[in-house]
């Protein structure tokens, strides 16, 4: 709560010779300083009044819930549309095909010609590629080192983090001893499920400064139908020479935070209540189609065409139908027959209903912008005019782009860092002074990150648009390029050289014709 302002030496000698106005002072200066702080932190408002919650540091605040989170975030992943479709498009759009890294050394620093460079660059990509389109590069041996990107952030948004191990193992079939071990959230525990301590929470040992040192790592999963008589493992974050030992990737939002929490936990009650409210929507609607119309029978012809064991079973029968017996969603246009004396009913059910869409949407409103991504590229709903996709898409572009940086700042120039040293200390790649200063390291190891474009509406706009950003030097083909639809420039220029000398050796002319926008252009009713 705000200070109240207390007595000032005015204040107490008024008070002597005029206790009532030295009161109204202080009830004056007391209103006034109320009156300038949040009705958000009032505790006397009626809509404030019983709301209360806990404030615990980072990790009181998670660690506790995160077995559940966890177990509900999958869930929804694999049976909630809109959980799916969330997480799906965000790896989709950061990963895709997977980040590519492309050789960018300092050659000023290193002094390198432009001949020394492009080489420098063409042999490490080559050896690189030798390493990550390899399923070598997986501990498991099921995925190179793209898909093993997908794998990792997808880990990361369904349970919160995810831990990367980095051993060397010895291989017949790759020079390349790095390779990358995933191991899931859950398996991050505290050995024999101790309590946590002030050095230890979750299974993270930190030092004095809050650092993660060491990882306790259960040998099989909590969840594992043989988790009996679980082991641990200690495994240090770094080695004693410093090598990375342990990337664990999570998306930290508070400060000393240890652990992540599942991407969709802020959405999760909301998520299952309108899977629930579809779910029985749906279910209305297939038991309207179909269900056809109750029929009622005489109770004269009742009598006269059933004998009385018949009749008791008849009644017995129809009394205890539960919406199923003899019944079938199969049998579209089913009849029934119900009790004598009951009235005939065509039901109407009122399904489809009308208000499913407008307010499934609304919901889907609310939900998208806490996961950050658009309305119309969560439910690939792309109705409105062009102007208002390009927007949604720009506005989910930027986000994209901030969560591909952190995949290839904390994920993927780590692992890059540990084989560059792996390829420099085995003479693969000549790289002189490379361990001597820290500086000559990073200018040898300087790379950019590209994966897949976001695609085009209006080519012809967007072509032009670059053209123009290259014509006024703000920016590069390299970079328009990559922009585009994440090639390599230099590939594209070789491409075309070869493809330019196949026409020539054809007689086949290579002159540029003008272009036939026709096709091309955005009609009045798209935009």
């Amino acid at each position: 709560m705000k200070n109240l302002p207390k007595m000032n030496f005015l204040d107490r000698a008024i008070a002597v010779i005029a206790p009532g106005t030295a009161l109204n002072r202080i009830r004056n200066r007391t209103a006034l300083a109320l009156s300038g702080s949040y009705t958000g932190g009032s505790r006397s408002r009626a809509s404030m009044r019983n709301w209360n919650p806990y404030s615990g540091d980072a990790n009181s605040d998670i660690i506790y819930d995160l077995e559940i989170l966890r177990a509900r975030s999958r869930d929804l992943a694999r049976n909630a549309p809109i959980g799916g479709a969330a997480i799906n498009s965000v790896v989709t759009n950061v990963i895709g095909t997977g980040l590519s890294m492309q050789s960018n050394p300092d050659t000023k620093f290193l002094g390198m010609t432009d001949e020394q460079a492009n080489e420098f660059k063409r042999e490490v990509e080559a050896e690189w590629s030798i390493w990550c389109n390899s399923t070598e590069c997986d501990v498991s041996r099921n995925m190179n080192f793209y898909g093993l990107q997908g794998l990792a952030l997808r880990s990361m948004l369904e349970s919160g983090d995810v831990l990367a191990l980095t051993p060397a193992i010895a291989k017949k079939s790759n020079p390349y001893r790095l390779a990358i071990q995933l191991i899931e959230s859950d398996r991050i525990s505290n050995k024999g499920y101790a309590a946590d301590t002030d050095t230890k929470f979750a299974g993270v040992t930190l030092d004095s400064n809050g650092a993660a040192i060491k990882y306790d790592i259960a040998k099989k999963h909590p969840g594992s139908l043989l988790r009996r008589g679980n082991e641990w493992i200690e495994v240090d974050a770094f080695g004693q020479d410093g090598r990375i030992n342990v990337i664990h990737l999570f998306d930290k939002t508070r400060p000393g935070q240890v652990r992540g929490v599942p991407f969709l936990a802020p959405v999760i009650e909301q998520l299952k209540q309108l899977s629930r409210y579809t779910e029985a929507e749906l279910q209305a609607a297939v038991v309207s189609a179909a269900l056809a119309i109750f029929v009622k029978m005489d109770t004269d012809a009742f009598e006269s065409l059933f004998q009385e064991d018949a009749k008791q079973s008849y009644i017995k029968n129809a009394a205890g139908w539960d919406g199923f017996l003899n019944f079938t969603m199969d049998d579209s246009g089913k009849v029934i027959n119900l009790l004598p004396g009951e009235d005939v009913l065509s039901p109407d059910l009122g399904r489809p209903n009308a208000n499913f869409d407008p307010f499934f949407l609304a919901m889907l409103k609310q939900i998208g912008p806490v996961l950050e991504i658009p309305f119309e590229v969560l439910t690939k709903h792309f109705s409105a005019s062009y102007s208002a996709s390009r927007a949604a898409l720009l506005d989910f572009w930027r986000i994209v782009r901030r969560r591909r940086d952190f995949m290839a700042t904390y994920f993927c120039e780590p692992i890059k860092e540990l084989w560059f040293e792996e390829a420099v200390s085995s003479g693969r790649i000549a790289a002189p002074g490379f361990f001597a200063d820290i500086r000559i390291r990073q200018a040898y190891t300087r790379v950019t990150w590209v994966g897949d474009g976001p695609g085009s509406i209006d080519p012809l706009k967007e072509v032009s648009a670059a053209e123009k950003r290259i014509a006024v030097g703000i920016s590069t083909r390299e970079k328009e390029t990559a922009a585009y639809d994440g090639g390599d420039y230099e590939s594209n220029i070789e491409q075309l050289g070869k493809e330019k000398k196949l026409m020539e050796a054809a007689g086949l002319s290579t002159e540029s014709k003008p272009l036939d926008t026709g096709s091309l252009v955005i009609s009045p009713e798209q935009t």
